[in-house]
């Protein structure tokens, strides 16, 4: 037969002399370009679905870190999925509020900043609860109800900013009162990989919102600001943080270095100092509003004409636990050296104040679960 032309001659290796047309080569190269069409959109449906689950996912797992806390190097924290819409607005009065209304009278807890366990104070055991540091204190009587290790010492990590809001708040007289964000203070939050409020070089605030913006999104910007506004400088402030601790009687158990919560082996307390820590916030006006709140809307300013929204995050995921009462307010933290921990109080539902503490839990989510179960085994 006569080679046609463009006929490609192919001897294959049995000797056999083969010809194939142009045509055969046209067909040949569509087959190939439908096969490549039919993967790539098989690629593309494959890629939905993954991008589908991971959205879905991240509704139910979405941030771990139950806070935002001290970033980079000392771990990243990421917004949580809201439980509930319960807000505070900059104008909204914390009476009109529930349950945290029942918090607001000192005189529910016990005077002074002693704790004390005894014969029947339980050690806290369960495997379930990962936490190296852990104390559970009755506010009636600051009696020791579970530990373990909780008179030992720790790093607290940004549970640090419970005592900047507090010695903040103690020389503040007026609340409305503004403060002007400053280079420094972005430039140290940004390089030592600080989370933040998210404020602005040259953005004007009131301390009401850098309290709210110090506890709830665990700010360093707005706890640097606090800072600054009290004393001047950090290093007078960090001054008036330990005055406050030798106030309390805490001096020999507690001791820190900056206002944020920075890891340093000078900045420490043990888990019963951090619930005194705790317990003279609540005793504060400012500060029990501040640390229950679940979502705070701020003032708008001259770089957010909108204002911005503030959320505890730790608050907002306890909710959803059984912890037998109701978690009244919190404050998170989180460094390397400290892993997960947090400082937090509880009316029980039978009535009774707790204040609860852990430190070192294994797994972003050990805040959470593990106080809700230490809340609901040993508080009554």
């Amino acid at each position: 037969m006569a080679r046609r032309e463009h006929d490609e001659v192919f001897t294959d290796r049995n000797g056999r002399t083969r010809r194939y047309s142009e045509k055969y080569y046209a067909r040949k190269r569509q087959i190939r370009m439908q096969l490549a069409a039919m993967g790539i959109g098989a690629l593309l449906v494959i890629i939905g679905i993954v991008v589908l689950i991971g959205h879905l996912t991240n509704r139910e797992v979405q941030a771990e870190e139950p806070a935002t806390d001290l970033q980079a190097s000392s771990g990243a924290g990421v917004e949580l999925e809201p439980f509930s819409e319960l807000t505070v607005s900059a104008d909204q009065a914390l009476e009109e509020q529930e349950p945290e209304e029942i918090a607001k009278d000192p005189e529910l807890f016990y005077a002074g900043y002693n704790v004390y366990k005894d014969a029947s104070t339980k050690a806290i055991w369960s495997e379930d609860i990962t936490s190296t540091y852990c104390i559970l204190v009755d506010l009636k009587d600051g009696h020791v109800v579970a530990e373990r290790n909780g008179f030992d010492v720790m790093y607290p990590a940004s549970m640090t900013k419970v005592l900047t809001a507090l010695v903040a708040a103690e020389h503040v007289t007026d609340p409305e009162d503004t403060f002007v964000i400053t280079q420094e203070i972005t430039d140290f939050a940004f390089s030592n990989g600080c989370s933040t409020a998210n404020y602005l070089v040259g953005e004007e605030i009131t301390l009401r919102d850098l309290f709210y913006g110090t506890i709830m999104p665990s700010g360093a910007d707005a706890a640097l600001a606090l800072a600054y506004y009290t004393a001047g400088d950090v290093d007078t402030f960090v001054d008036m943080m330990n005055d406050k601790v030798a106030e309390l009687g805490l001096s020999d158990v507690a001791h820190f270095t900056n206002p944020i919560g920075i890891h340093d082996p000078e900045n420490y307390c043990t888990p019963a100092a951090m619930a005194m820590i705790m317990k003279a916030a609540l005793e504060n006006d400012l500060c029990r509003e501040v640390l229950a709140a679940h979502i705070y809307n701020t003032q708008q300013t001259n770089m957010h004409p909108d204002g911005q929204q503030h959320s505890n995050l730790f608050l907002r995921r306890i909710e959803d636990r059984d912890s037998g009462g109701v978690v009244l307010g919190g404050k998170t933290g989180y460094v390397v050296e400290s892993r997960n921990c947090a400082v937090s109080f509880e009316q029980s539902d039978s009535g009774n104040y707790y204040i609860c503490v852990t430190g070192q839990g294994a797994g972003k989510w050990a805040p959470i679960n593990e106080q809700a179960q230490i809340y609901r085994e040993f508080a009554k």
